[in-house]
């Protein structure tokens, strides 16, 4: 209650990679609209963000009776000649004049708007309070959750740094197997073995890719604990985790490493939708 006004602030908030807010505020009051946007925009940098403003101000009303004088004085005048053309007794007194209609004039008082909008700003920024620490406890959750699924990441990249090697000695192998089977027993040139299995190797290395990969999963836990506004710092560093990825699955032709990146997509993916939620 501020200046005998009750006023209530609502807040409600979805996911948006951008601030898009909207108040909705009683018509007579909408003059504190922009007011109230501004104190978002200083607040809250990331959401759609739907403000809704209620306002009791019926014990702030005050009135002021007046008495309307050209309204009265033609009542006087009219009550006047009355007596006089029919001679009648002269009983014109307040309590009469003040039964006619629009003698008086009720007026409501106007009130400071200044005060007004300061007054809806100061519960607005109670509720901003409110609002971002349910924010900030919802955002230490996502972060946890999103390191789990870091950690779950860093678990599948050994699989396909374990697994990438062997695709290349299996490659070797199966070459060496045909090219056998081409040329029966004649002689099999080890060098062009070698030469072949390296341009293999070549082709389907995946090491940079990976190294990278690890190197934006610290910079993942870096950005989530320095804390402040991160959200489009994760938006640009997962989109250099799917790029990545992308990499090592168009390189890799072997089933056990497409199935592995479509896990590390799938993870991705979920810290994607999570990121959407951080600020």
């Amino acid at each position: 209650m501020l200046h005998d006004r009750s006023i209530t602030v609502e807040l409600r908030s979805v996911n948006n990679r951008y601030l898009d807010s909207s108040v909705k505020i009683p018509r007579s009051f909408v003059f504190a609209e922009e007011k109230l946007k501004t104190r978002i925009q200083e607040h809250i940098s990331r959401g759609k963000v739907d403000v809704f403003v209620s306002i009791d101000s019926s014990a702030a009303e005050k009135v002021a009776v007046r008495l309307n004088t050209p309204v009265a004085d033609g009542y006087y005048a009219a009550l006047t000649a009355m007596r006089d053309q029919y001679n009648l007794q002269d009983d014109i007194s307040v309590s009469l004049l003040s039964r006619f209609p629009d003698v008086f004039v009720v007026e409501k008082e106007q009130a400071d708007l200044e005060t007004v909008a300061n007054d809806i700003s100061e519960i607005l920024e109670l509720a901003i309070a409110d609002f971002n620490a349910m924010r900030e406890r919802e955002g230490a959750k996502l972060a946890n959750d999103i390191l789990a699924r870091g950690a779950k990441i860093a678990e599948l990249l050994d699989l396909v740094e374990k697994r990438s090697p062997e695709t290349v000695s299996e490659y070797r192998s199966k070459l060496q197997r045909r090219m056998s089977e081409v040329l029966e027993s004649t002689t099999i040139e080890e060098s062009r073995i070698l030469t072949e299995a390296a341009i293999f190797a070549d082709k389907t290395a995946v090491d940079e890719e990976t190294v990278r990969l690890r190197s934006h999963l610290t910079q993942l836990e870096e950005i989530l604990q320095s804390g402040g506004i991160v959200g489009r710092k994760l938006d640009f560093l997962i989109q250099e985790f799917n790029r990545e990825a992308n990499t090592i699955g168009s390189k890799c032709g072997d089933v056990e490493i497409t199935r592995t990146v479509l896990e590390i997509k799938g993870e991705i993916e979920k810290i994607r939708e999570q990121v959407q939620n951080i600020e």
